[in-house]
């Protein structure tokens, strides 16, 4: 029995929008080939297969479709891949799906296929409509929120579980609780706020949508104040952040492999079937290899896997004496930085200044919630 996610990117890197900030279109441009194309039924079948053959009975198999934009592989392209895991589900084990999705191309008939299917969907939108329509733009430069909150409300008419992805750029840091007050009248759903990356192998801080990290250590203390007093009327409002360190504090495996302490949390799987130990390392350097010829089991005990979990584990040297460490756990490798000083995280500053603020509230939430 085996549990194993597979993040895969059936459109590659190929997306209908232009967002400015959007980090895999520098990965993809850091490649040798910017794009792995569409994938096809002959891979698709190849990567359902290992992942339940690792999974075998009492397992489960995960899939979370990411781009790039996945809806642009096609609805019948989808509809072949759940009906194949379906049919090739061996008894007693779990096949799970979810996208994160622009919404762009989602009409009546996307819904319905999330509906029927048990897709959890997380929509992007970055906030409110100023902030959304500065960065996230179709291909001809026009701002896209309606069409988001169009494809949110056909989400909605189909009872479809759905998440709101908000990245929080420099931008968005200065308005938190405007940010905040536009999600939440978007309906009652969970949250994630996602840091801004910068490109990779360039400093961090010099791009215009750039999130400092005392920036975002603002941006956590506002948005966590909003949580709170919603939290003191008697509502729960899931933010992912939140939720990671509520079940820390009571004992329970985190949902985030940033909160985690650890990498190796999934594969990431391009549409070509090559197989990567992390989104934001989707690079030639740490390819796998690819799951036509390689089974869950041998990508996960890789030479390349090892490397990358070994480079992972090489925490920020501050986290040795730091007393929220066993709430932060390091924080995700990708905004780790080596330097004169040894190694750290990007956004240490930040934590260091919203744990002390909020950590007796967060204390008295844990205490009430999981009583």
């Amino acid at each position: 029995m085996g549990n194993v996610t597979f993040l895969v990117k059936p459109a590659s890197g190929l997306c209908d929008m232009r967002c400015r900030y959007c980090f895999y279109e520098d990965v993809a441009g850091s490649r040798q080939a910017r794009s792995l194309g569409r994938m096809d039924a002959s891979t698709a079948e190849a990567l359902i297969r290992a992942g339940f053959s690792y999974a075998g009975p009492g397992g489960s198999v995960h899939f979370l479709f990411q781009g790039g934009e996945p809806t642009l592989a096609g609805l019948e392209f989808f509809r072949a891949f759940v009906g194949t895991a379906r049919d090739l589900c061996p008894t007693g084990a779990e096949a799970s799906f979810s996208i994160q999705t622009n919404g762009r191309s989602l009409d009546g008939d996307w819904a319905r296929f999330f509906r029927e299917n048990g897709f959890l969907v997380g929509l992007s939108l970055d906030g409110t409509r100023t902030l959304h329509d500065r960065y996230r733009r179709d291909a001809a430069g026009n701002g896209t929120w309606d069409r988001t909150v169009r494809a949110l409300r056909l989400l909605t008419e189909q009872d479809v579980e759905t998440n709101l992805l908000c990245v929080v750029t420099g931008d968005a840091a200065k308005m938190p609780r405007q940010v905040w007050q536009s999600l939440r009248k978007l309906g009652d759903r969970p949250l994630q706020f996602i840091p801004c990356l910068d490109p990779l192998r360039t400093p961090r801080g010099g791009m215009p949508w750039s999130l400092t990290p005392e920036a975002y250590g603002g941006f956590l203390k506002g948005v966590f104040d909003c949580w709170y007093e919603e939290l003191s009327r008697g509502t729960y409002v899931s933010v992912r952040f939140f939720d990671d360190l509520l079940r820390i504090m009571a004992g329970l495996p985190p949902g985030s492999c940033a909160a985690s302490g650890r990498c190796g949390g999934y594969l990431a799987a391009e549409a070509d079937g090559s197989l990567y130990p992390c989104d934001f390392y989707v690079l030639d350097q740490w390819r796998i290899g690819a799951i036509r010829d390689m089974g869950v089991s041998e990508a996960l005990a890789s030479p390349v896997m090892e490397r990358f979990l070994a480079e992972g584990a090489r925490r920020p040297q501050a986290c040795g004496g730091c007393p929220y460490a066993p709430l932060c756990r390091g924080g995700c490798r990708r905004d780790f930085e080596d330097g004169p000083a040894g190694r750290t995280n990007y956004y240490c500053p930040s934590l260091r200044a919203f744990f002390p603020y909020a950590l007796p509230r967060l204390q008295a939430a844990a205490r009430a919630l999981f009583r």
